[in-house]
């Protein structure tokens, strides 16, 4: 028996059990499943649910530990405050810059032209289900918006699906034990060595990951079809490039600024991508996205401050397809928008995205909360693109978690916690993450 060389490198994982490859060979076989055999693809949908309700189980505790651990460790209510008023700041410029290219390329592509769209010969089935959209989006006003972020008891911020909630609580739990002094430390120590259990859980549950993936698959092309695709082809090409346009160009110019390449950014959450791209939910890599950004070297606190509150507040995927989707079903229908009327389409939009999550189909009751807010463009006629609504699903997703990582790494550079020197040694050479109470 020979001994192992402590300089001998560390054995190679096979690629089957490489977690990206495993969601990627999912996700084919599930459109080969769907397309195939529809019926059968349609039952496959439980695996999903199941898989989406088991990471979400997790969010919540691990946001709260996340950020308790975070804000209470550095004790310094000046620095939380300039470092919240630059996410802010990031946010809504960026979200803005999402929103206006929107605008610009559905008025360039114009691929809404030429349907001439009736409502009323739409499918009633299809108006049905999204009279119901509009009525959840009903709701989302401003000020019922902002109530909405106090829990109505501690507990209950854990059991509901408002992220801002569980961010809310744990501020102030941080901020209580930080007051604390010394007195505060055990009780510090206790929330890390539950970071650490529910960390764990999530490990074993992101395993799944691939399973969750197929039956999404399989039961999306199984309830729609491949043939749906075709017909409002223009609109979906046209919302995937002009996301493409928004990651490379723009969040690449800001990360270039930064200190980083884009690229290699992308490269090094590869295996997150894969996940939401198999489950269209951005909320099933959040934990794995706190311990990526930590382990480029981002502070705690900045990753538990940057990430919750961006699945509210920074939605570049979620923007481009609100004004998007807007505008088409303006042109489909006929309805004349001038520049004014898309001036203010937008900024109903800044307010609308706000109220976004991460959870598959929010985009669509934004979307219905910003047309129920425009006159002239029938809130009906979002049937139309309800087949397609799951493929672009998956593209808004994808956005919003490239644009919340990258702000995470903007603001750490911004806050001076991390030199361009390391973050561009730890992309290229990624460290492991450092345990959650580290």
């Amino acid at each position: 028996m020979h001994a192992v060389s402590p300089d001998s490198p560390p054995a190679r994982t096979p690629w089957y059990r490489v977690l990206y490859l495993q969601v990627l060979i999912a996700v084919v076989l599930g459109i080969l499943i769907g397309h195939f055999t529809p019926d059968w693809g349609k039952a496959l949908d439980p695996l999903s649910k199941g898989f989406i309700s088991l990471i979400k189980m997790m969010i919540a505790p691990i946001i709260f530990c996340t950020v308790v651990n975070g804000i209470a460790s550095v004790g310094d209510v000046k620095k939380l405050g300039r470092v919240g008023g630059k996410t802010l700041l990031y946010f809504e410029v960026v979200s803005t810059l999402a929103l206006i290219i929107g605008l610009v390329v559905v008025n360039t592509l114009r691929p809404g032209d030429g349907f001439n769209v009736d409502v009323t010969t739409l499918d009633a089935k299809d108006v049905a289900k999204v009279q119901g959209y509009a009525g959840q989006a009903q709701g989302m006003t401003k000020t019922g918006f902002i109530l909405d972020i106090i829990p109505k008891t501690f507990l209950s911020a854990f059991t509901g699906d408002n992220l801002l909630q569980v961010v809310f609580v744990a501020m102030l739990t941080a901020f209580a034990i930080a007051g604390l002094g010394e007195r505060g430390k055990p009780v510090l120590r206790v929330v890390d060595q539950a970071s650490e259990v529910f960390f764990g859980i999530m490990r074993q549950l992101i395993k799944l990951a691939p399973l969750g993936a197929l039956g999404a698959m399989a039961h999306t092309v199984g309830s729609y079809g491949i043939g749906s695709l075709q017909q409002l082809l223009k609109l979906m090409a046209g919302f995937y490039l002009t996301s493409a346009l928004f990651v490379v160009v723009v969040l690449g110019l800001i990360a270039r600024v930064a200190g980083f390449s884009i690229f290699r950014f992308l490269f090094y959450i590869k295996e997150e991508l894969l996940v939401v791209l198999g489950t269209s939910s951005s909320e099933t890599v959040l934990p794995q996205m706190i311990q990526k950004l930590r382990g480029l070297g981002c502070a705690p606190s900045t990753v538990g401050l940057v990430i919750p509150t961006g699945y509210s507040f920074n939605l570049d995927g979620t923007n481009i397809y609100m004004v998007m989707g807007a505008v088409f079903l303006a042109q489909a229908t006929n309805t004349t928008m001038d520049l004014w009327s898309q001036l203010g389409l937008l900024g109903v939009a800044m307010v609308t995205s706000k109220g976004a999550s991460g959870v598959t189909g929010a985009g669509f009751i934004t979307l219905a909360a910003t047309l129920q807010a425009v006159p002239g463009v029938p809130v009906a006629a979002m049937a139309l693109i309800l087949g397609i609504d799951r493929f672009m699903s998956e593209c808004r997703s994808l956005t919003n978690l490239v644009g919340n990582g990258v702000a995470t790494v903007v603001i750490s550079r911004w806050e001076g916690e991390l030199s361009a020197e390391a973050l561009r040694a730890n992309l290229r050479e990624p460290i492991p993450p450092p345990p959650p109470n580290s």
